[in-house]
């Protein structure tokens, strides 16, 4: 992205970096390099995307779960043989665990207990040695996601490839607002699965020069982007990437910053249901900020059923 001397005089018309009269550079390119380490802690947390190693897709019945190949829900090699069996009727879930075996919930050794979907509000996570698994609703099915906070995975993971870091594609923009939000809908990376979230507007800026629009998600007190661009057929990930930013104040003014731009999580795993980037969203320009895509770092894992 280039912008003249002249250009660089009229950067809020142009759209082409800060204007912010008291820019400070340097201290932006430091904060950039602390998110940048911040995002990877939060990648490699517990509940981050890097524990992810299994996700697998669950209707009425009885599934048996444990480390033994031949088990419906396969766990890593460090859970017991056989833990127990996940039961679904109508909707819930419920976990009854093997005699002798320990599973734990909220620190606690548990044999039965109902096991929630994250669309509840109310999600259990239960605990097995260093495996852990809990339900999530994707489109009114269910499925069990397994997590290993001791992966190896998880100690090798990295670097992630960045563009270099550019104040330029610090953007300002503008929320036009619709007269009331509206639900969207948006399509997922597992066929058939929609999700439908609440747009409040249209976001509206340049880059150089040349006006472009976003249609963003609400996402509590944030403006939440699933964008393509050009850079999605070679350095950055196919089905888009994400950005948030935060809520603009009454003349619906806001900074866009796309050096923040992040892989979603299924650019790390199989095991994620992540929106990707409506035809609306897919900037005919190559965006060469934020994060890119290194398939070295995308790990297929135990299984995806």
């Amino acid at each position: 992205m280039q912008c003249s001397g002249a250009l660089a005089l009229l950067l809020l018309a142009s759209g082409c970096g800060p204007a912010d009269a008291e820019f400070d550079e340097a201290a932006y390119r430091s904060g950039l390099l602390e998110w940048r380490a911040e995002r990877l802690a939060r990648l490699r947390a517990p509940t981050g995307y890097l524990t992810q190693v299994g996700l697998y897709w669950i209707e009425d019945g009885r599934y048996r779960m444990g480390s033994a190949p031949d088990a419906d829900i396969v766990l890593p090699a460090s859970a017991a043989e056989y833990v127990g069996d996940l039961v679904v009727s109508d909707g819930e879930v419920h976990m009854r665990v093997a005699d002798g075996v320990e599973v734990l919930w909220d620190g606690q050794a548990v044999g039965e207990l109902a096991l929630p979907a994250d669309v509840t509000g109310n999600q259990v996570m239960v605990e097995h040695g260093s495996v852990a698994w809990s339900i999530i609703e994707r489109g009114g099915k269910l499925a069990v996601r397994i997590r290993d906070f001791e992966h190896p995975w998880i100690r090798s993971f990295g670097p992630i490839p960045y563009f270099d870091i550019d104040p330029r594609w610090r953007v300002h923009a503008t929320l036009r607002r619709y007269e009331a939000p509206r639900q969207i809908t948006v399509d997922t990376v597992i066929e058939g699965f929609q999700q439908f979230p609440v747009a409040p507007g249209l976001a509206t800026f340049e880059i150089d020069g040349v006006a472009y629009e976003l249609e963003p998600q609400l996402s509590g007190d944030q403006l939440f982007f699933v964008f393509g661009d050009d850079t999605n057929r070679d350095d950055t990930y196919g089905a888009g990437r994400y950005l948030y930013a935060d809520l603009p104040g009454d003349d619906g003014s806001f900074i866009l910053d796309f050096n923040k731009a992040t892989s979603p999580p299924c650019a790390f795993n199989d095991f994620s249901t992540c929106p990707v980037a409506s035809p609306r969203n897919r900037l005919p320009v190559r965006v060469e900020a934020g994060e890119k895509y290194d398939e070295a770092l995308h790990y297929k894992g135990l299984a995806s059923r």
